[in-house]
């Protein structure tokens, strides 16, 4: 099956090409081979982070993380703990001891410290812990001491699910680590404090989201009911609401145009162009553009044919698909983007500026070999073939 690009995880791309930066565009590919992108749409809605103490200190039976503030450095998180050192929590959390931390990134606290408590500023004592495995007599000693001593009614034990803790692995991105637990990625930064790129670092520890048991949350299916003793409504069959047809033989079919055959975008190249982007490859186009199944057009070419830039512009981005083969994004002028799959042998950097006819890889290897391209209009996929004629 050939890849398929899916490119849009998020409409924080338009503010990403509007602004020239690429810091925004899910750049990990992982939809590639799986037709339209259904992420956002099956990813389940989330509960809200718990509020830390004083001290930034949120605590579950296994672990304990610590929140920064805003304009805060690991030291800063550190001098407020007072118990843990500030090199071993920045070496415990992969990043250096002096650097500046996102308002409410999290970091992961190497070893527990004092509990939560009225004492620090939260509104319950000790970790969080699931509602199922508070007990009764722990709940009902709890309002006893709260009553003798003339406290408030909140309840001294805070309860919740522990949320997943993952550490970001070479080669993740959020978009990436969002998929596979099923959370939106705006969920995952809200949840980490991640900055406007949505970027992780390789060792960083993130809560995932928890999900929402809430019913509001879940798809509604609509179910005709009927009155105890009623039984289930049956289906008319179609044959008792109307008579069969009569049985007329078809008429003649008209003689049908014959289907023009796909351009060849070798031929088109050859002669002196005015087309907005030259053909990547030359060849036809043996899987237009489909909106949704198909993001882009797959041209016939020749295993090791050089594949050339369709325009001028920068290299935006390099990364990989599934497969680990690599994918080469350019950034045009007027927010434009092209995309080229199915490459191997990169001659280009990120960052290179290239002109349109440039080399920048070859078609890799294979049976059936081809280039898939694209080509994206800020947030939308195009049919690249009116550029290309």
């Amino acid at each position: 099956m050939r890849p398929t690009l899916s490119l849009c995880a998020s409409m924080l791309v338009l503010s990403a090409c509007s602004t020239g930066s690429l810091s925004n565009f899910d750049l990990d590919f992982r939809g590639i081979g799986s037709g339209f992108d259904t992420t956002d749409a099956v990813a389940g809605a989330t509960t809200s982070r718990p509020q830390p103490d004083n001290r930034g200190v949120i605590s579950y039976p296994n672990y304990q993380v610590a929140i920064a503030r805003r304009n805060d450095t690991v030291a800063d998180v550190a001098a407020r703990l007072g118990t843990v050192p500030a090199e071993e929590l920045a070496r415990y959390n992969g990043v250096p001891v002096n650097a500046r931390l996102n308002q409410g990134e999290v970091l992961a606290l190497p070893r527990r410290v004092s509990e939560p408590s009225p004492a620090t500023g939260a509104i319950g004592t000790g970790p969080i812990r699931p509602a199922g495995s508070v007990d009764v007599e722990t709940l009902a000693g709890g309002a006893i001491d709260r009553a003798g001593a003339g406290t408030s009614g909140a309840s001294a034990i805070q309860t919740g699910r522990e949320p997943v803790r993952h550490q970001v692995q070479p080669g993740e991105t959020a978009y990436s680590i969002a998929r596979r637990y099923g959370v939106t990625p705006a969920a995952l930064a809200e949840w980490n404090g991640l900055d406007a790129g949505l970027n992780v670092r390789s060792g960083q520890y993130l809560l995932i989201p928890v999900l929402s048991d809430s019913p509001a949350a879940r798809p509604q299916i609509e179910t005709a009911t009927t009155a105890p003793g009623q039984g289930s409504p049956t289906p008319t069959p179609p044959s008792a609401a109307t008579p069969l047809p009569k049985n007329t033989p078809p008429a003649a079919a008209k003689e049908t145009p014959e289907t023009p055959k796909s351009p060849d975008l070798g031929k088109q190249a050859t002669s002196v162009s005015k087309s907005r982007m030259g053909a990547p490859v030359g060849g036809s186009i043996i899987r237009d553009f489909n909106k949704g199944k198909n993001d882009g057009i797959d041209i016939a070419a020749s295993s090791g044919e050089t594949v050339r830039a369709a325009a001028g512009g920068v290299v935006a981005a390099i990364t990989e698909d599934t497969d680990n083969v690599p994918i080469l994004v350019l950034r045009h002028d007027g927010g434009l983007l092209t995309v080229y799959a199915n490459v191997d042998n990169l001659k280009v950097r990120k960052g290179d500026r290239v002109d349109r006819g440039q080399a920048v890889a070859t078609v890799r290897s294979s049976s059936s070999p081809y280039l898939h391209f694209e080509v994206r209009e800020g947030v939308e996929a195009v049919d690249p073939t009116p550029y290309l004629n």
